[in-house]
């Protein structure tokens, strides 16, 4: 079994993810002696000193650097949300032979999507209300709560985290701005990477309309997991759907590989 990267998205680092490393070992979806490897975008978590690049490709290059420094073994699984779906997206375009398995969560790009697809004009006032308080811990966060997340019974808990994390690894404002900018650049390429993809998306999403994921995954003959009630954090709302669709695709494919090598 190949071992986990995960990426996060705009300005959020690695212990977002909390305990989801712990899910995926819970569902068998890592290996006996793997290990997961979060790996924080530039301007994010441990590399919150790093400007942002102002492109996904260059992002590309500082993640995929960061993996063989930590000496993750290629090829490799990638489950990346958002504009961390992106980055993945890119490696997997550039470097095909890195990558063995690719889940790409509630993400958008161009050319499958409009700006008001990938960016919700309801979201737009709050995301205003963000960059306004991007400087106070808990006003700031608990705004993101509401855009992001639809699960309220751990919310105190998660915006006292997440007010700790700003205050300590906090993504600059500066280096915001510049992955927005990076985000709205990237272009996909209209064939599928190599490797099997899995798109998940989230129904209840309030930041990107779950169109975007529907749409690369018919362009791309992938796979597709919808979650019913989840908003843009599904691995934070519903950890166990998240894992067993991912589970239930590895299972589906592998099945599918065995048929088609007995036929052979």
């Amino acid at each position: 079994m190949s071992q986990w990267i995960l990426l996060r998205g705009l300005t959020r680092e690695a212990r977002h993810w909390g305990a989801f490393d712990e899910a995926l070992a819970a569902h068998g979806l890592v290996g006996e002696g793997e290990r997961v490897t979060c790996i924080d975008l530039p301007g994010n978590g441990v590399e919150q000193t790093h400007a942002a690049p102002l492109s996904v490709i260059a992002m590309m290059d500082f993640v995929r650097a960061r993996a063989v420094a930590l000496n993750v073994r290629m090829p490799c699984r990638v489950l990346a949300m958002s504009l961390g779906a992106m980055v993945a997206t890119a490696w997997a375009e550039r470097h095909p032979d890195d990558i063995e398995r690719l889940v790409l969560i509630n993400t958008s790009m161009r050319p499958f999507a409009r700006m008001p697809e990938r960016l919700r004009p309801a979201a737009w006032p709050a995301l205003a209300r963000v960059a306004t308080t991007w400087t106070q811990p808990e006003r700031c966060e608990a705004l993101i709560h509401g855009l992001t997340c639809n699960r309220i019974d751990t919310r105190d808990a998660d915006i006292a985290q997440w007010a700790r994390l700003r205050r300590t690894h906090g993504a600059s404002a500066a280096n915001a701005l510049r992955q927005l900018a990076a985000a709205a650049r990237f272009r996909a390429g209209r064939d599928a990477p190599r490797c099997p993809v899995l798109l998940v998306s989230s129904a209840a999403d309030r930041l990107v309309d779950p169109v975007c994921s529907e749409r690369i995954a018919k362009q791309w003959g992938a796979s597709h997991a919808v979650h019913p009630w989840a908003g843009h954090d599904l691995p934070h709302d519903d950890p166990r759907w998240t894992c067993e669709a991912i589970a239930t695709w590895l299972g589906e494919y592998e099945r599918t590989r065995d048929i088609r090598v007995t036929n052979a």
